[in-house]
């Protein structure tokens, strides 16, 4: 800016509204503050400055003293000690005390020195106990205790420090003979001496080294040792092993009385956290599973779970997770420590941890990947996001877990933890003891996470029959269900919180458990024999499973978490324990309930309605057929909950909807057949599968062609529809077209050799399949009696041995016969295969790979007697059953069909196999052609039809409806209504001489005006004998 002249300044203003000096008084407090914390840092500088100086200078100078004090030491000793002797060991002597202080374990020349004097002190060793003591104690121990013990321990740590700094140099050595003479070997012999339990400062030593955490040491050295190639001592137990032994036998019990140290670097988490420790160290095993040792090391494990405390040290790779390794340790080291007796407490604490452990490794893919799980059980591959990804454990330490979890092991494991819970029924006064149900809380816990992480198919056998889990459970159950003593297993049960049900646990183990031995068990056992349970107790059973769905179903339902579609799900258990526990209970006990209640449809031995839920009501139907409710929710989990009827009349809803929602905008009908009467078969095969699925679903109309060609008088209403699923059905399903075979109770199932008789075969059974399905679809009966193992196929469901009595019940008691024979079976010259005689023409096929030189001995009988019933039962007729249910499943949902059992499937096809409700007929009748209700000849009919025994009034019904079984639902449900129309506009003895005919298509009876009981009875009877319709008109 140019000069303007004026010499005075400008006076600033603070448009803020601050006046200078409030802003020079913040500025001067502020510069106060920072000038004050400077001077303190200052002086904080000052100060450590001093005591890193002080630190520095008190290091360097006991280096100083050291280095005087080892320069005198072998000055004095010799470099190679030729001038000790045994009295330099004792207590007046200098040569332990400047050993010991200027001994550095990173100093090559003091570890060589350490190492020497271990020779030295073993060459001294008489191997004698008060030898030992005189060396370092002289003549009078007592007195210099104090001073011994002092250098005693610190030698001991000093040979471990010595190992530990030194351990990639020395870890060739590690693993020696004893006879070696390696520098290793010789500092863990001199350890072993001095920490022997018969000396007196054995236990001082030990702890005093515990402090000093060398079980940490002790996991660096082995961990550097696992390095290399390890070759084993044959016969022989090496140094280290001997020194471990001698220290995890402190446990601070009696005798010894060693303090317990810290969780965190106790030889649990520090060394069992070591993978396959015992490989190296196999002796260490047997040392570690002594009853007094492994029970107060699960102990003490145990309750680091029960507090949620995590002392396990850091993973040693992503594919050795400390938790893992820890877990495979001892399990392998729990069937030397289940093989004492008294036990008990050692199993509970035991299982807790392993429980724990087991559900926090990830699922074992590799034996997911290589094993046979059930297939019948686990079929659904289970969904993994990026969420639910977790690591992969090493797959050497998956088969190590996996190999531990045995047959043995689970004997052990079950008879040390409810070998005390009683077998007998009615043992129990005023319910089971805290121990017993400790125990079985425990049991079950191990046992139900176990279940979601390994495979099943051998656990569950050896469970199944080498055990008494259910008899054991079953009985414990029963007792807790008669006394109300459910909540004693959850404030008993680590696993469960307090407020959940008790007999969570019980049932998650029980069911599957039990479901697994009902495949086995033959119709003898359980119907005359009653194994593994009494009826009675079943049908208590019963009562106890269906009580508990209803409670986690409907009364009390969990919102339960997004679980994948298979029930092995540990994402879902780890996330949610209790939520999945809930859920896999309601899986395993529908499944069980559902397989009992096939035990009772082949043999009754209790009520039906002892499987349905007395909650049932119209609000519960009204909310079934609505998606995300829990009363569908229900209906598709768990569906023999509600009665049979209720289901049925869902079902004919879901069809009427389904029917609805396909009835065309257009006034014509798309689908119309013209159908040659002598050729009814080849022409519905070659119309109905050039339709599509919606067509299917829409109406179709038919014309018949006669013999000469032209088309028959009829508009099609509908009732000539349902004659032509009739012809179709009669035709196609006659075990003389070959498609079809009948069981000795006449049961229709695919013939397995239909390909001999048809080239198109399995195209004509999925035609059959849709043709069934439009019956359903339309609400049309069809008189077809299927095998139940047949009808299990459109349910998609396994058969079993106890299905096999309806296909073959000469085959069926052979096999049992082998089940039970008590010689040698081998004898028998049976091999694993089976011959085919299919229209004469005999094939033998291999059960197994090899199997014609795999004979039959009593170890695997049991195996051959389930190929072969699974080779008749699901093998023979697998495409057959596939390409039938593919045509089924293109009008009939599986969720529809699901509601049912093999035996109510049937009732939807075919109708009830009851006698019919003959009010309920009568109510829903119509009548034409000058008859009505109070009509003489009507009143006289119906007296006529109620006098008819059971099977003429069957006959009866299919004569005029085609089918011989009622509606489900009742006539009001017949479509169309039945109706009786005079037949012969005269009373002539000419119109009363003729028969009654029937229209089955529109459920019509032509009825003549018969004067007497007697001329309408004979009438009606030769009638329906003679199974005619229309040709009698």
């Amino acid at each position: 800016m140019f000069f303007s002249g004026d010499s005075s300044t400008r006076k600033r203003v603070d448009l803020g509204g601050r006046s200078s000096k409030e802003r020079d008084r913040k500025k001067l407090v502020e510069q106060t503050r920072f000038e004050r914390n400077r001077r303190l840092q200052l002086r904080q500088n000052n100060s450590a400055a001093l005591k890193i100086q002080k630190c520095f200078r008190g290091r360097k100078l006991v280096e100083a003293e050291r280095s005087e004090v080892r320069e005198r030491f072998f000055t004095r000793f010799g470099k190679h000690f030729q001038n000790v002797d045994r009295q330099c060991f004792g207590p007046d002597s200098d040569f332990l005390r400047w050993l010991l202080f200027f001994f550095n374990p990173k100093n090559a020349a003091d570890c060589s020195a350490l190492v020497e004097v271990c020779q030295l002190l073993q060459k001294l060793d008489q191997d004698n106990v008060l030898d030992i003591i005189s060396l370092f104690a002289g003549a009078d121990y007592p007195s210099n205790k104090a001073l011994v013990e002092y250098r005693v321990k610190k030698f001991a740590l000093a040979c471990i420090q010595a190992i530990y700094e030194n351990r990639i140099q020395l870890r060739d050595q590690l693993m020696a003979s004893k006879h070696s003479g390696a520098p290793a070997i010789l500092l863990l012999d001199a350890l072993h001496l001095l920490i022997d339990d018969r000396l007196p400062w054995a236990c001082n030593t030990v702890s005093y080294l515990l402090q000093r955490n060398v079980f940490s040491m002790f996991r660096n050295v082995i961990l550097t040792l696992k390095e290399v190639t390890i070759q084993g001592l044959v016969g022989d137990v090496s140094s280290l092993e001997r020194v471990l032994a001698l220290i995890i036998s402190h446990v601070g019990q009696t005798p010894c009385v060693c303090p317990n140290v810290d969780p965190s670097w106790s030889f649990s988490s520090q060394l069992l956290t070591i993978p396959f420790l015992w490989r190296l160290f196999p002796h260490l095993k047997e040392t570690f599973g002594a009853p007094r040792l492994s029970q107060q090391y699960f102990h003490q494990m145990a309750l680091c779970v029960k507090n949620h405390k995590n002392v396990l040290p850091e993973d040693i790779s992503s594919d050795f997770p400390s938790f893992a390794c820890l877990l495979g340790n001892i399990l392998e080291a729990a069937g030397v420590a289940f093989a004492h007796p008294e036990s008990f407490d050692m199993a509970v604490d035991f299982v807790t941890l392993a429980t724990f452990l087991l559900e926090a490794i990830p699922p074992i893919k590799t034996l997911n990947e290589g094993g046979k799980q059930n297939s019948n059980t686990y079929d659904d591959e289970m969904l993994v996001d990026d969420e639910r990804a977790e690591k992969v454990l090493n797959g050497d330490l998956e088969l190590q877990i996996y190999n531990a979890i045995d047959p043995r092991f689970l004997l052990q494991l079950t008879n040390v933890l409810l070998g005390g819970v009683s077998l007998a029924n009615n043992s129990y006064i005023g319910g089971p003891n805290d121990k017993e149900a400790a125990a079985v809380g425990a049991a079950c816990a191990f046992l139900h996470v176990m279940f979601n992480i390994l495979p099943l198919e051998r656990i569950m056998t050896v469970l199944a029959y080498r055990t008494e889990l259910v008899l054991v459970l079953w009985n414990f159950m029963k007792c807790c269900h008669d006394n109300c003593k459910w909540s004693s297993l959850s404030k008993l049960s680590a696993y469960l919180p307090e407020d959940a049900p008790g007999w969570l646990l019980p049932l998650a183990v029980f069911c599957p458990v039990y479901k697994h031995m009902l495949m086995i068990v033959d119709n003898e056992e359980f119907y005359e024999q009653e194994k593994p349970l009494p009826l009675d107790d079943i049908r208590c059973l019963i009562v106890i499973i269906r009580q508990a769905l209803w409670q986690l179903l409907w009364l009390n339902p969990v919102a339960p978490p997004n679980f994948s579609k298979s029930p092995v799900d540990t994402f879902a258990m780890k996330k949610h324990p209790l939520e999945f526990l809930q859920h896999r209970v309601c899986v395993t006990a529908s499944e069980l309930l559902s397989q009992l209640q096939d035990w009772n449809n082949r043999r009754q031995f209790t009520p039906p309605s002892d499987f349905h839920a007395d909650g049932v009501n119209d609000y519960f139907i009204s909310q079934a057929t609505m998606e995300n409710t829990k009363a569908n929710d229900i209906l598709k989990l768990a569906p023999f909950l509600v009665p049979f009827t209720s289901r049925a009349k869902i079902f004919a809803s879901q069809l009427v909807a389904a029917r609805e929602r396909n009835i065309p905008h257009v006034p014509y009908v798309r689908n119309r057949f013209r159908v040659r009467r002598d050729h009814i078969l080849e022409d519905a095969f070659d119309q109905l599968n050039a339709l599509t699925e919606e067509d299917l679903r829409g109406l179709i109309r038919v014309t018949f062609i006669n013999e000469f060609g032209a088309e028959e008088a009829g508009i099609d209403g509908g009732g000539i529809f349902k004659d032509f699923m009739e012809n179709v059905t009669r035709a196609a399903f006659d075990v003389q077209y070959g498609l079809f075979k009948e069981t000795a109770d006449h049961l229709l199932y695919p013939n397995p050799g239909s390909g001999l008789v048809h080239e198109q075969h399995l195209q004509l059974f999925h035609f059959l399949g849709t043709v069934l399905a439009k019956a359903m679809f339309e609400g049309i009966l069809v008189d077809i009696p299927f095998a139940t193992f047949f009808l299990s196929k459109l349910k998609q469901k396994y058969n079993y041995l106890n299905d096999l009595p309806s296909l073959d019940p000469e085959l069926y008691r052979h096999l049992i016969f082998l089940k039970h024979y008590e010689g040698d079976i081998s004898g028998l010259e049976l091999y694993f295969v089976i011959v085919n005689n299919e229209y004469g023409e005999q094939a033998e096929e291999e059960l197994l790979p090899g199997g014609k030189n795999l004979r039959v001995t009593n170890e695997n009988v049991i195996t051959f007697i389930h190929l072969v019933a699974n080779h008749r039962l699901n093998f023979q007729i697998r495409q057959q059953s596939s390409y039938f249910l593919r045509g089924f499943q293109q009008l009939i949902q599986k969720e529809w069909i699901d509601m049912f059992n093999e035996h109510e499937l049937q009732l939807l096809i075919s109708g009830s196999v009851d006698g019919f409700d003959l009010d309920d007929l009568r109510a829903h009748t119509n009548y034409a052609g000058g008859y009505h209700q109070e009509h003489y000849v009507i009143e006289m009919f119906w007296e006529v039809i109620k006098c008819f025994s059971l099977e003429n009034q069957r006959k009866f019904l299919k004569f005029v409806t085609g089918c011989s079984r009622g509606p489900l639902l009742g006539f009001k449900h017949l479509e169309p209504l039945f109706c009786i129309q005079r037949a012969a506009g005269s009373a002539s003895e000419e119109a009363l001489d003729r028969l009654p005919t029937a229209a089955t298509c529109m459920n019509l009876l032509k009825l003549p005006p018969y004067r007497s009981k007697e001329q309408m009875e004979q009438k009606l009877l030769y009638a329906i004998s003679a199974a005619a319709g229309f040709d009698l008109s």
